[in-house]
């Protein structure tokens, strides 16, 4: 099957050949038809199987056969939850759309509002975080009572990110009648009440949504805490990569781990929230660009970094959930080439592990490193408490102790 069935637009076609697609994935081939007749959609898919262009495609096939072209006014909202999916979503349209005249304009925090209006008012296809397109509304500076197509992507993690009082009020902004299309990893009850809230008898596609891809090789290795720093230096020193993703929980922890693999001579990058635009920028474009062989990242960069040059993720914390670990490892294994997942687990990761593999319906391979001494003591750094805990578990000998600085803590802070 290739994209000739869909009969889209030469303009657009020369727009899918540059872009070096060959033939649709199973999302494109099941979703592409439904928005083209204009109906509500509904989209299951797992990360890195194409939902972008899913709907990217359709959409401008409709907009040039309504002879929208040329400056404004917005005509398609998408709305996703960060910066960095808002970018790599108005990038598809620009590279697919490159030869349509249809120009598409970004808008999210972090930035100067002013350049970021004026590219707005000369766009049809407005690519926007919730945030600071309600914050555009709110002054004045956007309208929207031309959308006739609204995209929600990766809804579900909109919903985390506590977005739902936001989207409700940039609805209210919008034409009544509109193409409504949804497109989610993960389909938890507030997305269900979310989309029986916004759309109109919904064609509903699902493609493989609860597993990565089948292109992704994953492992475990099991590990004590106080060695995870040293297994994850030993781990990137056998593997045979390209470049690595290494997702950790904690912002802190992703600028100090970058660190230390700089130190031990590793081109290493990082990226968190704490950033700012042009600081994630820089970051991102020179891991895509190959300038940085790895970069470590929280959860901000499980969806929006689409580079196909990954060739592992890393998950040197366990995520918190089962789908949290999809998205994560979904970074890895696309556009038709193969990827490893790796994931450090210590005990107290058991729950988490357990739940992956009930969703992945297999056990995963444990593995070791060959040549790692796993029987290393935990060291306190100088300054550090003696008798640190280890995986979180207090020894039995300290808890009297612990209890009663605790009470002289309390004591101190009613004072």
């Amino acid at each position: 099957m290739t994209f000739d069935l869909f009969s889209f637009d030469r303009r657009i076609g020369a727009g899918i050949k540059s872009c070096g697609y060959t033939k649709p994935t199973p999302i494109q081939t099941v979703a592409i038809p439904e928005v083209l007749k204009g109906r509500d959609v509904m989209g299951l898919a797992q990360t890195g199987t194409g939902k972008t262009a899913a709907f990217a495609l359709p959409i401008l096939q409709r907009l040039l056969d309504n002879n929208v072209r040329g400056q404004g006014p917005v005509r398609t909202l998408v709305l996703a939850p960060t910066r960095e999916l808002a970018l790599q979503i108005q990038e598809t349209f620009d590279s697919l759309g490159s030869q349509s005249g249809i120009r598409s304009a970004c808008v999210f925090g972090g930035v100067g509002f002013n350049p970021q209006i004026n590219a707005a008012r000369r766009a049809t296809v407005l690519v926007a975080c919730p945030g600071r397109l309600l914050a555009l509304l709110r002054q004045g500076d956007i309208r929207l009572d031309q959308v006739d197509t609204l995209v929600l992507d990766e809804a579900d993690r909109m919903l985390d990110m506590g977005f739902m009082p936001d989207l409700k009020r940039i609805m209210e902004r919008l034409p009544a009648k509109r193409q409504n299309l949804l497109f989610s990893a993960t389909m938890p009850a507030d997305i269900r009440k979310l989309a029986d809230a916004i759309l109109v008898d919904p064609a509903r596609v699902q493609v493989a949504n609860t597993e990565p891809v089948k292109s992704v090789t994953q492992a475990f290795y099991p590990v004590a805490d106080h060695l995870k720093a040293t297994l994850l230096e030993a781990l990137i020193g056998s593997l045979d990569r390209e470049s690595v993703l290494i997702f950790t929980r904690t912002k802190h922890k992703a600028k100090s781990l970058a660190k230390r693999l700089g130190q031990r001579g590793l081109n290493t990058t990082f990226l968190q929230g704490n950033m700012s635009q042009n600081q994630r920028q820089r970051a991102l474009d020179g891991f895509r660009c190959g300038d940085f062989d790895i970069m470590v990242a929280t959860d901000i960069a499980a969806r929006g970094i689409d580079c196909d040059r990954i060739s592992h993720v890393i998950n040197f914390d366990a995520p918190d959930t089962a789908e949290t670990y999809t998205h994560r490892i979904g970074r890895t294994g696309r556009a038709g080439r193969t990827g490893e997942a790796l994931s450090l687990i210590t005990r107290d990761d058991h729950l988490v592990v357990r739940d992956i593999e009930r969703v992945l319906g297999c056990r995963l391979e444990m593995r070791t490193v060959d040549g790692f001494d796993y029987d290393q003591p935990f060291t306190a750094k100088p300054g550090a408490p003696r008798n640190r805990p280890r995986n979180g578990i207090v020894p039995a000998e300290n808890q009297g102790r612990r209890s009663q600085r605790g009470r002289r803590s309390g004591q101190r802070a009613s004072r």
